[in-house]
């Protein structure tokens, strides 16, 4: 399965968040660059630190004009306790089905596991950043920083 890649035009697509409103990207279109990070699930020890950077780095990415955004397959529920435990300000996509991994195409860590994907795209919904890597945490966010400086 190819994903999406840096060039690409990011697919339009809503989802259920953590207080149970519907994320729509396609709103986000001429208004703000959104950083798009999928991880496996909630509580775990280096989706907790990628989290937690995020959060750590968010006042960062709000100068910059971007809407950060969390997705996993944890129930809005476990987002939402996930969030109050860790003071996390940003909405956490709940993916239960899978349907929006599969829209982007992020791969499975060793085959079996919710594969650790970061996407940066700008106003214009063109993907500007794609960082793939599994057991790393706070490299997702120096790298979307990165990617929005530019």
């Amino acid at each position: 399965m190819s994903g999406v890649a840096v060039g690409d035009v990011a697919p339009n697509f809503t989802a259920i968040l953590q207080d149970g409103s519907t994320f729509d990207s396609a709103a986000l279109l001429g208004k703000k660059s959104l950083v798009l990070f999928f991880y496996p699930k909630d509580n775990t020890p280096v989706c907790t630190q990628q989290a937690c950077a995020f959060r750590d780095a968010y006042e960062q990415f709000v100068a910059a004009d971007v809407e950060v955004v969390g997705v996993s397959s944890d129930s809005p529920t476990s987002h939402q306790k996930f969030a109050a435990k860790h003071k996390l300000p940003f909405p956490i996509i709940s993916d239960g089905a899978g349907a929006l991994r599969k829209l982007f195409g992020v791969p499975r860590a060793l085959g079996i596991f919710p594969g650790r994907v970061t996407y940066v795209i700008d106003k214009a919904g063109m993907v500007q950043m794609v960082y793939n890597a599994t057991l790393a945490a706070e490299p997702h966010v120096r790298k979307a920083l990165e990617a929005v400086a530019r």
